[in-house]
């Protein structure tokens, strides 16, 4: 379907409001009902669970190398002190899943929302409501990261609660020596949930730029997922230099910068400039190509 033919339908409906198609609400529940949501909320709410039997089994955690990514002020490994409280558990349940974990549910929130309606023939339906293809686009990314944002909240919580039962709740205790007073603890954790969610966004940019540009919601979702891991192993490759700075994945756990003492910002705002600027450009090419797409399925 082309976008004339879509002027043509808007004219030709009386008392058209765009505003009123699509509104967020049922988009939402259209996502919500789907099993691939559900099977993702599952997912995030057992492995704090399934962190503390693997704790309960192996015993004491420790060992191993610092875990500060690319950006972070001091490295420090959370393994070593995550049966210490509630606080250290759910930060560590962060740590073990920012890598990877949680950039599927973005990829697929993001990856699938578009594509899988033109997958399912049913985008030129959309479209032919009418609903403005602006409109449609911005109605699925919006629900698309309050998802994504809803998964990564849903993991520290379901830490929170695990841990606090498992390990008691108390300060926030740190690798490197002292600790985080109780009453700060849970607005840092909220403050790595925020960093580690802007930093997912050029994840979110690159799924859903690709669902616009495909109709299979896994070339999209494996797209978004693949090009992360790319920029993961570019972060690896140290005879880069200075040009690692410009890759999302070399401040992917400058989050860990939250987790100290005296709170160090300089990481987590290159990190988030740099995720957010990718971003912008990803989300802005998915809405010119798909303005100008001539819609078939």
């Amino acid at each position: 379907m082309s976008s004339a033919t879509e002027i043509r339908a808007v004219a030709e409906a009386p008392g058209y409001q765009a505003r009123r198609t699509l509104p967020l609400r049922v988009e939402a529940m259209r996502q919500l009902r789907r099993r691939r949501t559900l099977l993702m909320g599952g997912v995030l709410a057992a492995l704090p669970f399934i962190l503390i039997i693997a704790f309960a089994i192996g015993g004491t955690p420790g060992g191993g190398d610092g875990g500060g990514g690319g950006g972070g002020g001091s490295r420090i490994n959370l393994m070593d002190v995550a049966t210490e409280s509630a606080a250290n558990f759910a930060a560590t349940s962060l740590f073990v899943s920012a890598g990877f974990l949680l950039v599927v549910p973005v990829a697929l929130f993001c990856g699938d929302t578009v594509a899988s309606e033109a997958s399912w023939s049913s985008l030129r339906y959309l479209l032919a409501a009418p609903v403005p293809r602006s409109r449609l686009l911005w109605s699925k990314l919006v629900v698309a990261l309050g998802f994504s944002l809803a998964a990564m909240v849903l993991l520290p919580l379901v830490a929170l609660g695990a841990g606090a039962a498992a390990y008691g709740w108390g300060p926030l205790r740190l690798p490197t020596g002292g600790a985080l007073a109780t009453s700060d603890t849970v607005p840092r954790l909220a403050l790595v949930v925020a960093f580690i969610f802007l930093s997912q966004l050029v994840t979110a940019g690159l799924a859903f730029w690709l669902s616009t540009k495909t109709d299979a919601p896994l070339g999209a979702v494996g797209g978004a997922v693949g090009l992360t891991i790319v920029g993961n192993v570019l972060d690896a490759v140290t005879a880069l230099g200075s040009w690692r700075d410009f890759l999302p994945a070399h401040w992917q756990f400058a989050w860990a910068d939250a987790l100290q003492p005296d709170l160090e910002w300089g990481g987590m705002t290159k990190g988030a400039a740099v995720s957010v600027t990718y971003a912008l450009i990803l989300f802005a090419l998915a809405f010119r190509g798909f303005s100008r797409k001539d819609i078939v399925s």
